[in-house]
């Protein structure tokens, strides 16, 4: 009798997710073989705050489909250090620093602290365009500063970036894709109530789309209400293969490229290795 193997799904990557949270603690290993079986084969872990960069660095370096970023929240930025882009460059020379952020602007609960994280947000945009990563957005209810900040920005010297969990307006979509920049697809482009949102990203170019689960946030169905993590994101790019009206291995061929074309330096990496 043949034994039927069952075929791998394609592969993707969970450009953001937040492993060094206690939610993972002690199960890393664990959470990555979940990840392969689900055909995430990648994933970027994010650090909010510049102190905590040594921990999430050692979650990189232990762990190879992890990548890592490094900068300020936004909802952060009044408590702690202001970084300096000397700060930023100098943890990019790491090989699996791979983008600067995340940072932006949140207006939602800290826009008491909006002149801080405009300042915050330039110093990390200019930190991008030194060290030629991309840019690690994070915008909600700010999108008429954001669109203005990242135009005026991009005037001084071109860089890349990521919206990172897009959830915003059209308007702003529009702006981001027409300075260069990506959209990424989390799971509240999966939940059912956000088919406006989904509208938004069907008339952006999937050539700019690219997959993330916030993780341990925002999980998608049938997950939702639950701890999130980097297998997750196969749901999620599921639904936004229905969104552009492709199957989910073109789908999941088509993240892979824009992720490896704006996340450089993972790619580099991953070819050298």
């Amino acid at each position: 009798m043949t034994e039927t193997l069952t075929p791998m799904p394609p592969s993707i990557t969970d450009s953001h997710c937040h492993l060094d949270f206690p939610d993972f603690e002690g199960e890393l290993d664990a959470l990555i073989a979940r990840a392969a079986e689900a055909g995430v084969t990648r994933m970027v872990t994010i650090c909010t705050k510049l102190r905590n960069e040594p921990t999430v660095r050692a979650i990189a370096e232990a762990h190879a489909p992890i990548f890592y970023a490094a900068g300020t929240h936004p909802m952060s930025a009044a408590d702690e250090p202001m970084a300096t882009v000397d700060e930023l460059v100098a943890l990019a020379q790491h090989p699996k620093f791979v983008g600067i952020g995340e940072t932006g602007l949140d207006y939602h609960y800290t826009a008491d602290s909006k002149d801080v994280q405009k300042e915050s947000l330039r110093i990390h945009i200019t930190a991008a365009r030194e060290t030629g990563l991309p840019l690690i957005i994070h915008s909600r209810d700010a999108d008429d500063d954001m669109a203005s900040i990242l135009r005026d920005e991009m005037a001084k010297g071109a860089y890349s970036c990521v919206m990172h969990c897009f959830s915003s307006s059209a308007e702003l979509a529009r702006a981001a894709v027409d300075l260069g920049f990506y959209l990424s697809m989390s799971g509240i482009a999966a939940f059912p109530k956000s088919q406006e949102l989904r509208d938004i990203f069907a008339v952006a170019p999937m050539e700019r789309i690219l997959v993330e689960t916030d993780a341990p946030y925002l999980a998608p169905p049938p997950y939702r209400g639950k701890r999130n993590e980097p297998s997750y994101t196969a749901h999620t790019a599921r639904v936004g293969a229905e969104v552009f009206g492709v199957d989910y291995a073109q789908f999941a061929a088509q993240t892979q490229a824009n992720f490896d074309r704006l996340f450089w330096k993972a790619a580099k990496y991953e070819a050298a290795a």
